[in-house]
């Protein structure tokens, strides 16, 4: 009796099937925690046809090294720092995938996180925006984010920072995605001109959603597909960068977006808004930054006023539908409570 003892090749496992989707990751600072987040990418079960990352401008000894990235990720480099919105602009150029997954370096995506949102997407064919499940990666039990909340003051947040997972509500229509793990269709991501350059960092997202809605988009929060994040890790949440960004984002925002008789109700309520936080910026010894971001963001008027005209020259919906959106509830903004509403056909 003989054996055969030639050698067989072992089973292979399936291969993860490849979907029409670019993730777009722009890393500054983000040597510790990206390659998580390219582990937990390349062990999705629905691979993206393509991984950009950028590297956007890190000091030196602290920049991303193409060598310590798989080879399939197309690594980009920028000798200065364009920000989130500038960055994630330019990878969105080199895309060729119908779909964008925007997904920040210290975000760790599960593994059936883009078969979720592409399962999202076959739900709701006519629908272009779908925002991610955030849950707070160094606090078990508690969640990172369940969408953007615009509140009628002018005031954005991220609904369920830091609350409890039980808070967490079913799949629905929110008023703006989150953009550490945002889903988009290239092609609405083009119309609108990618985000708004101007605003750098911070606020970016809302104003993306917040155009997409005035030409008639609404954004779906997809509660399966979920990320772990961190969170400010390379800017700090209370970092004068956060700080200055954030507050002079908000006003261009409101400024920008907000339409016709909308801009001129809720003015007064902002204002109201801004001096309250100030007081606390005060208390926290940023009250002459927090200035200095109000009087940079007023004196800007001319290229708001300009910006204001193309973004609102583009709506579709009226005023109404814009406020119908927004959170009225005070409670609400104080205890950044989700709203997740059902998604009604339109």
């Amino acid at each position: 009796m003989t054996v055969d003892n030639t050698p067989r090749p072992r089973p292979q496992a399936p291969q993860s099937p490849t979907a029409d989707i670019a993730v777009l990751i722009v890393a500054y600072r983000s040597r510790d925690t990206l390659g998580q987040c390219i582990e937990t990418l390349g062990a999705q079960t629905v691979r993206p046809r393509q991984v950009l990352v950028l590297e956007n401008g890190s000091p030196e000894g602290e920049r991303i090294d193409a060598a310590t990235l798989p080879d399939w990720v197309e690594f980009i480099e920028s000798g200065e720092n364009l920000g989130f919105a500038g960055g994630n602009n330019r990878l969105a150029a080199l895309a060729r995938c119908e779909w964008l997954a925007l997904l920040n370096p210290d975000a760790f995506p599960r593994r059936d996180w883009l078969e979720q949102l592409l399962a999202a997407s076959q739900r709701y064919p006519d629908l272009s925006i779908f925002g991610s499940t955030q849950y707070a990666a160094d606090h078990p039990g508690q969640l990172d984010g369940v969408g953007d909340v615009y509140h009628a003051t002018g005031l954005a947040y991220r609904a369920g920072y830091m609350r409890p997972v039980a808070l967490l509500p079913e799949e629905g229509e929110v008023f703006a995605a989150c953009g550490a793990a945002t889903f988009i269709r290239r092609a609405l991501f083009a119309s609108l001109g990618g985000f708004d350059e101007a605003l750098f960092c911070y606020g970016e997202d809302v104003d993306l959603s917040y155009r997409a809605r005035l030409t008639g988009q609404r954004v779906v929060q997809v509660k399966l597909a979920a990320v772990d994040h961190k969170g400010y890790a390379s800017s700090g949440r209370r970092s004068e960068f956060a700080t200055y960004y954030g507050v002079r984002n908000r006003l261009w925002v409101f400024l920008k977006d907000t339409p016709s008789w909308l801009l001129w109700a809720l003015a007064p309520g902002h204002a109201m808004a801004t001096l309250m936080l100030w007081a606390a910026a005060i208390k926290n010894g940023q009250g002459k930054l927090f200035a200095k971001a109000i009087m940079d963001g007023l004196r800007a008027w001319p290229q708001i006023r300009s910006a204001r005209r193309i973004v609102q020259a583009g709506r579709t919906v009226p005023a109404s539908r814009i406020a119908g959106m927004m959170s009225w509830k005070s409670s609400m903004l104080l205890t950044r409570a989700p709203d997740v509403r059902p998604l009604e056909p339109r």
